[in-house]
């Protein structure tokens, strides 16, 4: 029987916990890569603590499995504090209950960071359900996870986009990269856009922060939406950010319209900016986003409209737990 050892993960970690991440998300067929230096910037994050909210599995000196847990600071628009579960085991070390004692550490810890930040709320545990079929949606209905969403995983080719549909002009709008001096704007206009937006909650100015100044952030590819003249003057009514986590692939972080301003394409206009921005940089070949599949916003039709197609379904899986239990 394999002896395995236990340790939080630590930057001196960031190379074999690497190897694994992305061997999964190819085996997996998830499509999740990243690289040593977003792992750097992930286990740095404000809102988490490595020795305490991180486990890796080793087998000697390979990294075979790893898990970790997060709470944000700040709860979702339905007043419920979230606690996110995140991991994966090796396909050569499955079947072991090594997924099970995983999930059970990141439960625990998760039940201790919602008591801190959010005593009483009501709360749930969410993690991703991958692919139909998966190794890690079976672990996590085994042990009380049920699907609440699915979420589609678009494409678009950039090696031609002169077949994009042509949009509207507009006199009272201007379509620009953002900026240092545009952060707490596109914040603020963030958290218009998604208050009707299933799992989403308000984000703190810190994690925005660390989002914003990322390595992964592109706002050279990014578009925004600054209204000029009248009541809204300079402010950002739309936005679409894009971060680049694989190479030759830009992907969309976040597109979003502020209520007030929905109907009049603006989304689509800055997708439309953003995708000919990254075609003409000769960086990219594909642009990449997720979408939930039920959208309240019909965003599925609209990036179809755009040239996108989908390249697969994944599923949000959730369990319901007390904070103080």
């Amino acid at each position: 029987m394999t002896d395995y050892r236990w340790a939080p993960v630590s930057h001196a970690d960031l190379e074999p916990w690497a190897t694994l991440v992305n061997h999964l998300a190819k085996v997996d067929g998830t499509g999740e890569f990243s690289s040593v230096e977003n792992l750097a910037e992930e286990l740095d994050s404000s809102h988490r603590d490595p020795q305490r909210d991180t486990w890796a599995v080793w087998d000697g000196d390979r990294m075979v499995a790893d898990a970790a847990v997060s709470v944000p600071p700040t709860p979702d628009y339905e007043g419920r504090a979230r606690c996110s579960v995140s991991g994966g085991v090796h396909p050569d070390h499955r079947g072991r209950g090594l997924g099970s004692r995983l999930l059970a550490l990141c439960e625990a810890r998760g039940r201790e960071l919602l008591a801190e930040r959010h005593p009483g709320r009501e709360a749930y545990f969410s993690a991703d359900g991958q692919l139909a079929g998966s190794s890690a949606r079976e672990l996590l209905t085994d042990h009380g996870y049920a699907v609440v969403r699915h979420f589609n995983h678009l494409r678009r080719d950039l090696d031609d986009v002169a077949d994009l549909p042509p949009g509207p002009a507009y006199d009272d709008i201007e379509l620009l990269s953002p900026g240092p001096g545009h952060e707490g704007a596109t914040r603020v206009a963030h958290e218009q856009a998604f208050t009707d937006h299933w799992g989403s909650g308000p984000v703190a100015p810190g994690p925005w922060h660390e989002r914003w100044v990322s390595r992964s952030a592109r706002a050279e590819l990014s578009t925004i939406a600054v209204a000029r003249g009248g009541e809204h003057d300079g402010q950002v009514v739309a936005y679409v950010l894009v971060g680049q986590w694989v190479d030759r692939e830009a992907y969309v972080n976040l597109v979003g319209t502020v209520a007030a301003f929905r109907g009049r394409g603006l989304a689509a206009a800055c997708l439309r900016r953003t995708i000919g921005l990254s075609a003409a940089s000769g960086d990219y070949d594909v642009i990449d986003l997720d979408v939930d599949s039920t959208s309240p916003t019909g965003a599925t039709r609209l990036y179809e409209r755009l040239g996108f197609h989908q390249l697969r379904q994944t599923a949000a899986m959730r369990r319901p737990v007390k904070a103080s239990a």
